[in-house]
């Protein structure tokens, strides 16, 4: 088999030192914070009932020793009353139901409280995710994070079981290590000895599974991607005509076998050692058993107590060992939690003002762009350079250039979903970063070329352009009759509550045509004083694509819009075009302007013209 070449992870790969991982421990407390909050009458109830089950294993212990010592009583007293026998066992016997009823209370409560509580978290995930700004998302660091934190939601409910399951051992063996200390106390010494050696190599092998999960989640998170191309309904037509299955299939293969390989490894040397550490600890408990039978053969204690003392020293190993390993688990646990609390801590760099401007009523003036640049995070070179132009109140503007020019760049800045590296955009003479976002945004309505396709009903993905109104089937099918996407879900058997997309049962697939007409939809159904088009119309012909913007410039009479488009048919339709070319004004003007001048623009428009004649 091929091997995939890796990099090294660097730095990611070494374990996390004992201070970094007892440190994890302070998100534990913020992190019950969040379990209360998700339902503190389950948190109640899960804590009760693992505090009476705490103490039920010493009850059970002492009423068996003196079940035993009950009977070899009777043995030698033939004509005794077994009243007191009987009530014993009775009284172990209800021990045991309630102890029963108890584990499965608990049981029960865990899959509640951890069921609300990825769903609580998944939900402030999402929320929190929509805050942060556009461009963080284009970084493959904020994807790692992201990633990272995503697998949190789900998989620390079992953190929370861990940590209560903690607390309730450590109350057990309090109670347990009470009864050895009152036969003899060099037991619990014994005891503590000889699970140390575990715990250490527990919590070892615990940091380097933390460090090998984390290095790789860049490869983790390709592994994922693979898999969703390697079988998706979006990819299936250029897998099949192109021939990629193999290439697909092999990639993925590659990479997955080394992370086996990587784990395999480890998972290798923490069997072999916990082997070695775990047999010390049984030779402890049988050194403490003989030590206990030699105790009872010289008549120093009774086999009651025998009985007692060695199931009490062996349920006392077994829960240390369970506690120590599972505190080196929590305290590994803890790392992976904090790469949610990490991910949670990030915060946006657009953002409101303390004392931030409503967007206007009626916007007069226009934007106003003043020596404005934009940098990429991490790219040297600038996507906007230097740009002053006036976007007037009630305008059609029109963005040309070739691929890589600044248009797209451009129409996030008016939206903010960008802020100036340089320079600064006035809208009424104001700077945008003064305005509220929520209604700066909610005032500008924007249709990219790579717009989402939701595999919704129809009404719903009309609707994402103002989700509240979802509901409002007035509203959308007037939306829907703007854009001319009535004309598509007329020929849908369901109209407007058909899915979309084959994803799910009864999905339609629609023609990309026909998909651009459901997102141009989603433009009508925003009440906003500036829109923006930025090429939603591509996969239409250009009599198709004509006929929108026509449609288009009637029905927004008196706002602004910014219009980009690769067919300047399409373009001259615009009161001014505005020309860039990397990321500077190149020319602006009406269209007869441009023309006259003959500039870049007139010779582009003039090769597009031929090629139509």
């Amino acid at each position: 088999m091929s091997q995939a070449k890796r990099k090294p992870h660097g730095p990611n790969d070494k374990p996390q030192s004992w201070r970094e991982q007892f440190g994890a421990l302070r998100h534990l407390p913020p992190f019950f914070k969040m379990i209360w909050q998700t339902s503190p009458s389950l948190s109640v109830g899960n804590a009760v009932l693992r505090l009476i089950k705490s103490v039920l294993p010493l009850a059970m212990l002492y009423i068996g020793k003196e079940i035993v010592d009950e009977v070899i009583f009777l043995m030698d007293a033939q004509s005794a009353s077994q009243q007191y026998l009987w009530t014993l066992v009775g009284a172990e016997l209800v021990l045991a139901i309630l102890s029963d009823l108890l584990s499965r209370g608990i049981s029960l409560l865990d899959g509640l409280l951890g069921d609300l509580f990825a769903n609580s978290t998944s939900v402030k995930l999402i929320r929190h995710a929509a805050e942060l700004d556009l461009y963080q998302f284009e970084d493959p660091d904020f994807y790692d994070k992201l990633e990272r934190a995503r697998r949190q939601t789900t998989g620390r409910t079992v953190l929370m079981s861990q940590v209560l399951s903690q607390a309730q051992d450590l109350i057990t063996i309090i109670s347990l290590g009470a009864g050895l200390i009152a036969f003899n106390p060099w037991l619990i010494l014994l005891l503590i000895l000889a699970v140390i050696p575990a715990f250490i190599g527990e919590n070892y092998f615990n940091q380097r599974s933390y460090s090998l999960t984390r290095s790789w989640t860049p490869e983790r998170r390709e592994l994922d991607y693979l898999r969703y191309i390697g079988a998706s309904d979006t990819t299936a037509k250029e897998i099949k005509i192109f021939g990629l299955s193999d290439f697909l299939a092999q990639r993925f293969e590659d990479l997955s076998w080394n992370y086996y390989r990587a784990n395999r490894k480890l998972s290798i040397k923490r069997a072999s050692w916990g082997s070695m550490l775990s047999a010390l600890g049984t030779l402890a408990y049988y050194g403490a058993y003989v030590f206990i039978l030699l105790q009872t053969v010289g008549g120093l204690i009774t086999v009651g107590t025998l009985t007692f003392l060695s199931g009490a020293f062996n349920r006392m190993q077994g829960q240390l060992q369970g506690m120590m390993s599972r505190f080196s688990n929590i305290a590994g646990q803890a790392l992976y939690l904090q790469d949610l609390f990490d991910f949670l801590a990030i915060r946006p760099l657009i953002r409101n003002k303390e004392q931030s401007l409503p967007f206007p009523e009626q916007v007069r003036d226009g934007f106003r762009f003043e020596n404005v640049s934009f940098q990429y995070p991490g790219v040297e070179q600038f996507a906007i350079r230097n740009l002053s132009f006036h976007l007037r109140a009630g305008e059609k503007l029109a963005l040309v250039g070739e691929n890589g020019a600044g248009k797209t760049t451009l129409v996030k800045l008016l939206a903010r979903l960008y802020e100036p590296s340089e320079g600064r955009i006035l809208l009424e003479g104001v700077d945008l970063r003064d305005y509220d976002l929520t209604s700066l945004r909610a005032n500008v309505g924007v249709i990219f070329q790579d717009f989402f396709r939701y595999q919704l009903k129809v009404r719903e993905n009309i609707a994402v352009g103002r989700i509240s109104q979802n509901e409002e089937m007035a509203i959308i099918e007037d939306a829907a009759e703007k854009s001319l996407a009535d004309s598509v879900i007329n020929d849908l058997a369901g109209g407007y509550e058909q899915m979309l997309g084959k994803r799910f049962k009864d999905g339609v697939e629609l023609s990309g045509g026909q998909w651009q007409k459901i997102a141009l939809a989603r433009a009508y159904m925003r009440d906003a004083q500036l829109l923006i088009l930025d090429e939603p119309t591509s996969a239409l012909d250009a009599r198709a694509e004509h006929e929108v913007f026509l449609r288009f410039s009637e029905l927004i009479k008196d706002r602004t819009a910014v219009l980009i488009s690769h067919r300047f048919s399409t373009v001259r339709m615009a009161d001014r075009i505005l020309f860039l070319e990397h990321g500077t004004l190149l020319e602006i003007g009406t269209h007869e302007e441009l023309i006259k001048q003959d500039g870049k623009y007139a010779e582009l428009f003039r090769l597009q013209a031929q090629g139509y004649q």
